[in-house]
């Protein structure tokens, strides 16, 4: 038994296990497999040392990411001009919301940021439209875009959140016509350089994020994957003006 603990702690702490195995026969292979295989059944608590240690990792991996993608693309984050904003395009403190109009957290945080907005008239908020639930995703995303032409993005905005199930591109375009848009020239701005490159550049901004899904917000150095809730925003956004803008 001693020796299969020593043989154990060999594969385990010194030469990587590809290296190990081509100087083992067929039978060596098959009795170190079994060692190990015994010993974690003895031991299971160590599988979950060893996802507590690998998710901290990656937390770490993320934040390290996250780090250095907002100092890296601050100008692309906070002053993309193909953008949306709304609230006050002055304010002190910026917010960030990448969202996707058929994400149902989205749709719960439309509710928060239009509270936000009504509540704090020094706030700046960026719409990062991040389209990750396919066509009608995008084309929804698109549509919203094209619509700051004819000034009516917060309507549409609001209007797309408000349909009960998902938001398809007939969906869209309904709702667009019900507002008064001018289809012609939505569908011609919908096409244009600057709304595709806006989309664009938000699926890289995420990538450099780590952000893998909507909503998620950016308030200054803090970057908050998931929904929060308005007074969590609020939080943030006085805890900044406390402290002081690093990037807002």
């Amino acid at each position: 038994m001693r020796l299969k603990a020593l043989l154990l702690s060999a594969v385990m702490m010194t030469a990587p296990l590809a290296v190990q195995a081509q100087s083992l026969n067929d039978a060596q292979k098959t009795e170190m497999g079994d060692v190990i295989r015994a010993y974690l059944l003895e031991h299971p608590e160590l599988l979950r040392e060893m996802a507590e240690k690998l998710e901290a990792k990656d937390r770490d991996a993320e934040q390290t990411a996250r780090t250095e993608g907002l100092e890296k693309n601050k100008d692309v984050i906070f002053k993309l001009a193909g953008d949306a904003v709304v609230g006050n395009p002055q304010g002190d403190v910026t917010v960030i919301e990448f969202l996707d109009y058929n994400c149902g957290w989205c749709k719960k945080s439309v509710k928060e940021v239009a509270s936000l907005v009504a509540a704090d008239p020094k706030l700046r908020i960026v719409m990062k439209e991040f389209p990750i639930f396919g066509e009608n995703s995008e084309h929804a995303a698109r549509a919203a875009l094209a619509s700051k032409k004819q000034g009516k993005y917060w309507e549409l905005h609001q209007a797309l959140f408000a349909h009960e199930g998902q938001v398809t591109k007939d969906v869209v375009n309904e709702t667009a016509k019900g507002l008064g848009l001018d289809m012609a020239k939505l569908e011609a701005d919908m096409k244009s350089p600057e709304v595709l490159d806006t989309i664009a550049a938000n699926y890289d901004l995420a990538k450099s994020l780590a952000l893998n899904g909507t909503p998620a917000f950016i308030i200054d150095t803090n970057v908050v994957p998931g929904y929060i809730p308005q007074n969590d925003i609020q939080g943030y956004v006085n805890e900044v003006r406390s402290n002081g803008c690093k990037y807002c």
